[in-house]
């Protein structure tokens, strides 16, 4: 699910020792704010793991184009386009790198002049709203964003806590100022989403309400207390729903001009205002997954100050606290790289209740988060690989809330099942996998267990015993899923028998012999979709015999997603081994593997795919897309370890700049960016649910890792630069480390690794 970049965020970082760094890091966030034609990063304002994304929106793509799917609203799965020359406004909720979107909840604008309440169009953007704007006018910083509405004259700046949005608006003198709250705007929009709208004005300062959507999360409501810092003098809304069957008897009010509620599907309210040359009205907006009485709370307990700029630095100490968990030396380049990517690793999972712990949960019920922060936005077949790896390491008591949200999200499921891709009290069944369980299974493993650690297995059991769930039941009935019966037949079988194999790891830790069994053999199924005659991972049919009409540089109907078969022969990442015997032995997989970064796969292969364009693939490996995350780092278990080395030491700097379209593919909530910091570090997770980090070749100059309880882990790497890609020697804790592969335990113990580096491999 990949496109390219939207937004990064420029850190100097400073030279990593024992110690750890006092130094100020926000101050040297100073982002590109910018994409390429597929970026899906958005440029706003956001805390740590926030609840609330507060961020500029580019346009207003419709989903639907005159009744059929509209391309370009895939552009905008954040809302921000670099290209884009006009801002339509600001909403509060957000995904972070997505390939497939909703959200983009309660846009407001401020204007001045005649009140225009329709956004308008890129062609004629005096029509409405929207505003022109530039580059040179627009300022990003963690937890803040500025930029200048050309159209209005006006300055807007926002900054945030975790469950509200700050705005500061300061108009130029006017007798007809205005704030815009669009109820109908949103991200992946259509005439439909909109299930209804509600809107109470409490006075002239204080508004409250709600919006049920259905789009991706098909039963999502969100809740919201708006306050502003100067009374209103007065205020209205337009309805532009097609008339209601049954209306009631409302007409007996004029209900559009300074009327105390309003109701429908497709609504636009308006506050007007004088204001002097330079007056700054503010905005506080709280939102909640519970009630508008929720979001009122939680603004009282986040919000207790006009104080814009407390408010920003207040969310900027959540950044340095956060961004300080691992220090590194470099260049430059390297630093802006590196702290850009943990501030991606670090907006997602959000935070989802209320500041009592309050939630709407899968049944649509209201339940209280006990002992635990509750999270959603879970993309994990993106994030299991090395997002929730990396929060194991530098932030496990996150990750174990993180694992307990999933837990509740199996308690509440009508499915009774772990979430796939969810969010907002909604499993959205977004890809393949069963990756909760890798989650869950990577958190028992390495210790970070507290929780029900029994209970979890049952649940990952549970879940992978679901027959009626895309094709489990072929796949444990036959030990593969049939072509005919899954368009992704192939990478979901790949993916269970991964996802299989974390299951007995976590029974094995657990003692449990009876599950360890079962769930071992059936981690070997990857096996039965293995050709050796093609020398790939082939569809096969029902009656056994592989698929003839096959292209294994195809990415669509070949029986994988988001990959070809050249990609996913590689994803065995629990039995790297076994896999290099099955595919005839050292030197032809290495042959293998070295085709794939070789081979230039012309443009025909994946034209006809959104999510990935040439900037994400080198030759025919597509970092763009996770499936092939774990692949240079296989060469450590041949001969030639050395190739990794090479390879990685490649792929960082082709695939990750701190440009505006600095990624070679969109972030998905975290992965692309944990991928940087694993491997800018020197070491990998290839299959989470191991103890087991695959060593790479370490791009910074030093670094030193918090990894809790006052221990700190330093790396240390002598003789590094971009032609010294190659490790002579390891050094780990005095003693020379003669393995290509680091344990958990040797990282969470803290310590010291030294890396020499030099410009010929051994």
């Amino acid at each position: 699910m990949k496109k390219l970049l939207t937004v990064f965020f420029i850190c100097t970082a400073f030279i990593a020792n024992a110690q750890k760094s006092t130094e100020n890091l926000v101050q040297y966030v100073k982002p590109i704010v910018g994409t390429q034609r597929m970026g899906h990063t958005f440029p706003g304002a956001t805390v740590p793991f926030g609840m609330v994304q507060l961020s500029p929106e580019t346009d207003t793509a419709s989903y639907d184009l005159n009744g059929h799917y509209n391309p370009k609203v895939y552009e905008y799965c954040a809302g921000y386009q670099y290209e884009d020359k006009t801002i339509v406004g600001f909403s509060h909720t957000h995904f972070s790198g997505t390939g497939h979107s909703d959200l983009g909840d309660f846009l407001i604008m401020p204007t001045v002049g005649k009140l225009k309440l329709n956004p308008g169009t890129v062609d004629k953007p005096h029509s409405g709203y929207r505003s022109p704007f530039s580059h040179a006018n627009e300022v990003s910083e963690a937890n803040y964003y500025k930029v200048k509405l050309d159209e209005h004259n006006i300055i807007a700046e926002m900054t945030t806590t975790t469950r509200v949005g700050f705005h500061q608006y300061t108009f130029p003198k006017s007798d007809s100022a205005h704030i815009i709250l669009d109820l109908m705007s949103g991200i992946y929009n259509y005439p439909d989403k909109n299930v209804w709208t509600y809107m109470r004005v409490i006075d002239d300062t204080h508004v409250v309400g709600y919006r049920l959507t259905n789009g991706w999360a098909r039963t999502r409501a969100l809740y919201f207390a708006m306050t502003f810092s100067k009374p209103f003098i007065a205020h209205g809304y337009k309805n532009y729903s097609k008339r209601e069957v049954y209306g009631g008897f409302w007409g007996k009010f004029n209900q559009t001009k300074d009327f105390p509620e309003i109701a429908g599907k497709q609504l636009r309210a308006y506050f007007d205002f004088k204001t002097e040359e330079g007056e700054k009205i503010k905005i506080k907006f709280a939102i909640s997954p519970v009630s508008m009485d929720g979001a009122v709370a939680n603004m009282n307990a986040e919000a207790t100050t006009w104080d814009f700029d407390k408010v920003k630095n207040d969310g900027q100490a959540q950044w340095e606290k956060e961004l300080h968990k691992i220090t590194i030396s470099g260049n430059k380049e390297l630093k802006e790289n590196f702290y850009t990517s943990m501030y991606h690793t670090m907006i997602n999972p959000t935070v989802y209740m209320d500041v009592d712990g309050q939630y709407k949960g899968l049944d649509q019920n209201i339940h209280k988060a006990d002992g635990f922060t509750n999270y959603t936005t879970f993309s994990l077949w993106d994030t299991h690989r090395a997002l929730h790896p990396l929060f194991n390491i530098i932030d496990p008591e996150r990750n174990a809330d993180m694992v307990k949200s999933m837990m509740a999200h199996f308690d509440l499921s009508p499915e009774h099942m772990l979430p796939v891709w969810s969010n907002s009290a909604n499993e959205n069944w977004c890809m393949s996998g069963y990756h909760s369980v890798s989650v869950l299974a990577d958190a028992v493993v390495k210790g970070n267990a507290p929780f029900d650690a029994n209970k979890a297995l049952e649940d990952c059991v549970t879940t992978a015993r679901h027959k009626d769930y895309l094709g489990i039941g072929y796949y444990m009935d036959m030990g593969f899923i049939p072509d005919e019966k899954d368009a992704n037949s192939v990478s979901s079988t790949l993916e269970y028998a991964y996802d299989d194999w974390c299951i007995a790891q976590m029974a094995k830790k657990l003692g449990n012999t009876a599950i360890y069994d079962e769930f071992i053999k059936r981690s070997e199924n990857y096996k039965n979709v293995y050709d050796p005659k093609s020398g790939f991972m082939h569809p096969k049919t029902a009656d056994g015999k592989f698929r003839k009409n096959f292209d294994p540089f195809t990415t669509i109907n070949q029986g994988f997603i988001e990959g070809n078969a050249w990609n996913y022969t590689l994803y065995v990442p629990h039995d790297p081994a076994s896999l290099i015997k099955l595919m005839g032995g050292n030197k032809r997989f290495i042959v293998y593997v070295d085709s794939l970064f070789s081979y230039n796969l012309p443009d025909k292969y994946f034209a006809e795919t959104e999510d990935i364009t040439k900037d994400g693939i080198i030759g025919n490996y597509v970092h763009g897309n996770e499936p092939s995350h774990h692949v240079a780092y296989l060469y450590d278990w041949t001969d030639k370890p050395w190739k990794a080395q090479e390879k990685i030491r490649m792929i960082l700097p082709k695939m990750y700049k701190p440009t505006p379209d600095g990624l070679g593919g969109n972030d998905d909530t975290g992965q692309m960016s944990a991928w940087y910091i694993f491997s800018s570090l020197g070491f990998y997770p290839v299959a989470p649910a191991s103890d087991q980090y695959a060593i790479g070749s370490p791009a910074v100059d030093g670094a030193t890792v918090q990894v809790g309880g006052g221990k700190t882990f330093a790396i240390h790497v002598n003789n590094q630069n971009a032609k010294n890609v190659y490790i002579q020697k390891i050094v780990l804790n005095g003693k020379p480390l003669d393995k290509m592969f680091l344990s958990h335990a040797d990282i969470m113990n803290g310590g010291e690794i030294t890396f020499f580096m030099g410009p010929k491999h051994k």
